[in-house]
């Protein structure tokens, strides 16, 4: 049934959904509403766990961590500082194969200090070992929810599902929450098979030698290529149950015969598309939603790429110095194909500014005119800037 829910609260009632055993909370905005509502949930009786208000991030994720080694269903959530200043936990984590889910509400890292949306903060722990899903809007954030944490179970990998916050985070939707008894069918009840029990006791994050440290990590990344196919397994078992399914890896919206193509994350998606529905020539290009940006699903897009002559990739994030980072990464995959497409990378819509409806038609016009043949801020402000920093 439809529920008229702000996306917070969507997902506090899709975390209860998944009976996890333990919460760990701390509150950062845009993050905060998330366990806010989860608390409620919990002192009104409406979902049974052992909720942990701790001191600060680190320790959410620590109490998680234990909570997951030791057989429980573990969850937290976080954002911007908070996944930073527990970014020496999520390496742990990965790192000891102990599946669990945690919501980042993205938002932009300080400094300048910065409260609003932008991507940089799951962006800055890519590499830490996790799988990172990015949702297009509401409803898909509560069914990833659900899909993370089979997920997660089936392969030992953590899942980190990615919201734009406040866009997504404090937006009212209309929401088709599942019944449990549907999540129940979908999620069976969690179990670790390296999980801590003192009748047979076992080690993990043990001292690792050079003689097996090069192992483990080859191991990790294994397990995540494996991945690919367990996140578009999910997807597509939960389309069969619930009605919906987000495109597994990704999801592309035009014509097959186009030659162009947008390519973006999270909520930004919504945005090209009815900027496209504005423009002459508009419905010739393809809008490329990339879901899966971790393990990145590099054969999945070539094969959605070929053909392509050229490729605007724009993301709310960037790498200082470098310039933008899926666009580098979407580069060197499809650099393989026998004519790969030209991929031009924007970064807009840092720090929470609104991105308009005409940024797909400035980022067409700066293809076409070859202003930016590799990286470009799209909507930088130059007065803003003293002379020596334009």
């Amino acid at each position: 049934m439809l529920q008229a829910l702000e996306g917070s609260q969507a997902l506090a009632k899709a975390v209860a959904l998944c009976r996890p055993q333990v919460v760990a909370a701390y509150p950062i905005t845009p993050q905060t509403h998330i366990v806010e509502n989860i608390a409620k949930l919990v002192a009104d009786g409406e979902f049974r766990c052992e909720l942990v208000s701790v001191e600060s991030e680190f320790s959410a994720a620590s109490v998680a961590l234990g909570a997951a080694a030791a057989g429980s269903r573990a969850y937290t959530a976080s954002a911007s500082q908070g996944i930073l200043l527990m970014s020496e936990v999520l390496f742990n984590i990965a790192g000891l194969r102990v599946p669990m889910v945690l919501t980042c509400a993205n938002r932009a890292v300080s400094g300048p200090l910065s409260i609003w949306n932008d991507q940089q903060d799951s962006m800055a722990v890519r590499d830490s070992g996790w799988i990172q899903l990015y949702c297009g809007d509401n409803q898909e954030a509560v069914d990833t929810t659900i899909q993370a944490y089979r997920i997660a179970e089936r392969t030992e990998v953590p899942v980190m599902v990615c919201v734009d916050g406040f866009v997504l985070t404090h937006t009212l939707e209309p929401i088709d929450m599942p019944e449990q008894s549907l999540v129940d069918q979908y999620l069976p009840p969690y179990a670790f098979s390296r999980a801590l029990n003192p009748a047979q006791p076992i080690s993990i994050g043990t001292l690792v030698s050079p003689d097996f440290f090069t192992e483990a990590r080859h191991s990790h990344h294994a397990a995540m290529i494996k991945a690919l196919a367990e996140i578009e397994s999910a997807d597509t078992d939960w389309q069969e149950v619930s009605g919906r399914g987000w495109g597994g890896l990704f999801e592309v919206q035009g014509p097959e015969d186009a030659d162009t193509a947008l390519l973006t994350l999270g909520s930004t998606a919504g945005t090209l598309a009815d900027g496209l529905a504005q423009i002459p020539g508009g419905d010739r290009v393809k809008v490329i939603r990339l879901r899966c940006f971790r393990p990145f699903p590099v054969e999945a897009l070539q094969r959605a790429c070929a053909g392509l002559k050229r490729i605007g990739v724009i993301e709310r994030a960037l790498s200082p110095g470098q310039g933008g980072i899926v666009a580098t990464e979407l580069r060197d995959a499809l650099e393989e194909l026998d004519n790969p497409p030209k991929v031009h990378g924007f970064a807009a819509g840092l720090g929470g500014r609104d991105i308009p409806l005409t940024i797909a038609a400035e980022a067409l016009r700066r293809m076409d005119s070859g202003e930016a043949t590799r990286f470009a801020i799209i909507d930088v402000e130059l007065d803003k800037l003293p002379p020596e920093d334009r």
